[in-house]
């Protein structure tokens, strides 16, 4: 018979704890994927550990991704989540980094929220530019300290984030008012 792990084993894990011993650190494991979770404004310093530690060594970053958890079954943390997909190529192991994100104001709108920020890490890893900047335009979280943090897929006035759980799946009139552009518009 075969017992569940309570905690996952990846050996970077120890690592984090030890450098940061006050920050609220939680890990899951899923299919032998480990993803450690922190919070918002601990995000940037785990990842820069995460980085140049010589025992971790993640030296690319594969993606930066978001979540919406918006009537997900299980209690979620927060409602929105980036996810960071790192690979070490030195130790060959993989790690995701989480960071839950709870909004302060309500999300049908385009308007900014501050409880839906957190720090680029742009100047880690400058290949994160564009996912973050696709996070920015399909769910609205902001990145702080981006350097040209804007709309990457719809054009700068889209009245909202489509990729949010709450958006109308027919729209809100965009296509209504769109200005079909043809050969003779030029």
């Amino acid at each position: 018979m075969t017992t569940a792990k309570t905690t996952p084993d990846h050996p970077s894990l120890p690592l984090v704890k030890r450098a940061f011993p006050s920050a609220r650190l939680r890990a899951t494991e899923f299919r032998g994927q480990t993803t450690l979770i922190v919070e918002p404004g601990d995000a940037h310093k785990v990842l820069k550990f995460l980085r140049d530690d010589a025992g971790t060594a993640y030296n690319f970053l594969s993606d930066v991704s978001g979540m919406d958890y918006l009537n997900y079954p299980a209690e979620m943390p927060g409602r929105f989540a980036v996810v960071y997909s790192l690979i070490s190529h030195a130790h060959d192991r993989r790690l995701f980094v989480k960071v839950y994100l709870d909004p302060s104001k309500d999300t049908s709108g385009i308007e900014a929220d501050p409880a839906l920020e957190v720090d680029s890490v742009c100047d880690l890893w400058p290949g994160a530019e564009w996912p973050e900047r696709e996070v920015f335009d399909m769910l609205g979280i902001r990145f702080r300290n981006h350097p040209d943090l804007r709309r990457i897929l719809l054009w700068r006035d889209y009245p909202g984030h489509p990729l949010r759980k709450d958006y109308p799946l027919r729209g809100r009139g965009e296509r209504e008012a769109y200005r079909v552009v043809d050969r003779t518009s030029s």
